[in-house]
Order: C-alpha cells, then sequence, then structure tokens
C-alpha cells in the first residue's frame, strides 16, 4: 500500500506555481510505515506565478474575484482545477505572511549536489561550528546526510520560508568522539554505498573504494580519538550510518536543532551586511 500525504495538492498546485517541492509518501512494507520523499518541478506553464514574499502576493499569484482567478501573466480563469487552487493558496498567504519575511540573500543559487556542493558544505561547516561552540569540544569532522536537506539554496532573496523548507526536519545536534578506526569504517562504507556530506575531512574514492583520508592534513590515526559533528538522525541508523557505535562519548544538545543553526547563520550574515556565499573546496574527490 502507498499512501501520499500531500503528492495530490502539489500535482494541482504545479499548474501555476514555480520552485522544486518536497512531496511526502507513507510508504508500507514488511518493517512497517516509512517515510519516503521525492520532489515535483512545478514549471508555472499555465500561469507564470513565481513563489511570493510577505508583500507581492498579487504580482506572483495573482487575485480572485469572485468566481475568477486573475493570473499574474492576465489569464482569467473562471472556475475549474486553477481558480480552485489558487483559492486555497491565497487564503493561506495572510497566515503565511510571518514565514515570507526576507532574511537574507545570495547573490547566486546553491544547487545541492552529491559528492559535494556548496549548500551541503556550508550545511556541514555551520554544524560544526555550532558543535564546538556548543560542546566547549574541539571538533574534527563533522557528518551530515543529503537527504536533511531538502531545498535548494534561492538566487536572490532568500525568505525564512526558504530556510523551513530546507531543514524541514527536528533533528538536534551532536558532538561525538570516535577513535579513527571507527570513523574509517563510516568512510568505508559510505565509498561502497553512498558518500554522504562531510566536513574536516578529506577523501578520495575510486571503484567504491576508500583510497584516503585526512583530517587536518594528516592521516586518519585509527587509535586517535577525533571529536565528531554530526546530527540526532544519524546516531543509530538514519540513512543507515551508525555514528554513535563505538563512540567514546556523545553529547547531544536536544535544544539546538538544524534549523536554529542555520537561521542563526544567515540572520547574523545578513545583520552584518554580508550576503550568503559559500563554494565547494574538493573535500570529497570520486577518482
Amino acid at each position: 500500500m502507498r499512501v501520499s500525504v500531500n503528492h495530490c495538492f502539489v500535482k494541482l498546485a504545479a499548474v501555476f506555481c514555480i520552485m522544486v517541492f518536497p512531496s511526502a509518501w507513507l510508504a508500507a512494507g514488511d518493517d512497517g510505515f516509512r517515510m519516503e520523499w521525492s520532489r515535483t518541478v512545478m514549471d508555472g506553464s499555465r500561469t507564470g506565478c513565481v513563489s511570493p514574499s510577505a508583500d507581492n502576493v498579487p504580482e506572483t499569484v495573482g487575485r480572485v474575484k469572485g468566481r475568477k482567478y486573475f493570473s499574474p501573466r492576465g489569464k482569467v480563469y473562471k472556475g475549474g482545477t486553477a481558480y480552485a487552487v489558487a483559492s486555497v493558496v491565497l487564503d493561506a498567504q495572510p497566515v503565511m505572511a510571518p514565514v515570507k519575511k526576507v532574511i537574507g540573500h545570495s547573490p547566486e543559487a546553491m544547487i545541492l549536489a552529491a559528492p559535494e556542493s556548496a549548500l551541503s558544505n556550508l550545511f556541514i561547516d555551520r554544524i560544526m561550528a555550532a558543535v564546538e561552540e556548543k560542546s566547549g569540544r574541539h571538533v574534527d569532522m563533522g557528518i551530515g546526510n543529503f537527504g536533511g536537506i531538502r531545498v535548494d539554496m534561492p538566487e536572490g532573496d532568500i525568505l525564512l520560508d526558504d530556510m523551513l523548507s530546507m531543514f524541514p526536519f527536528k533533528n538536534s545536534i551532536v558532538y561525538v568522539a570516535l577513535k579513527g578506526k571507527d570513523i574509517r569504517a563510516i568512510l568505508e562504507q559510505m565509498a561502497a554505498t553512498r558518500i554522504q556530506v562531510l566536513g574536516g575531512v578529506r577523501i578520495e574514492v575510486s571503484d567504491g573504494k576508500l583510497v584516503s583520508a585526512t583530517i587536518d592534513g594528516m592521516p586518519i590515526d585509527d587509535g586517535q580519538v577525533y571529536g565528531v559533528a554530526t546530527i540526532s538522525f544519524l546516531l543509530n541508523g538514519g540513512d543507515n550510518l551508525y555514528v554513535a557505535r563505538n563512540a567514546v562519548e556523545v553529547l547531544q544538545y536536544d535544544d539546538v536543532d538544524i534549523i536554529d543553526v542555520m537561521l542563526d547563520y544567515v540572520n547574523g550574515e545578513t545583520a552584518a551586511g554580508r550576503d550568503i556565499v559559500y563554494k565547494t573546496d574538493g573535500r570529497v574527490k570520486i577518482l
């Protein structure tokens, strides 16, 4: 059995919105129910709508009067699906106004991509910094997951809604002390399956094998204990990672979620008059 949580609405909204929308599915398997995600690209081909901010709803989404929907492109729809969906979206805008606040600016889009992208690097580097500050421990590396970042960073104005959509899951930050041999085991598993989001460590992978792994310019020492920043989802099986396995120490901060870390960063950069920018640095190389 496969039950759509919001896919029907997503398909309807596709007639007039432009965005990439994470669509949630509830799927039943032998081990019970699990949540699955896919993305639906909405091209706005019928009406020319774009995602609104708090103060430009008529210009970006259009307006409804009586039984007619007046789209931004100028076409008028009398009744039908476009009118029905537009009515729902427009009715929701006053409630959504607080999350449509502009909180930052990005001069170029950051497109999420594996095995490394500017957005994923920004994410894990900020998590590392937050864990180090919160724990008072030195953090050598970070481990995140691509699945925890649901949409790309837009070019131009960044809305609070963009950030909430980017990091929608309630996962807290965690400090984990791990021996080098256990870090190596995690990296070897990634090399054989799927590379996840990494920070502080530089790796090279070839034909599903870990060729090299260095922290602070030095090969990982199997006997040394390293400080690892991660998120609660990955401690015991999320995305098939068990970061807490064999841990020397685990400090979980349930009062600090991923979104808290990312919003603090964006708000801080904006207050300082800086754009939100980041880059790749070759931390993951597939040979």
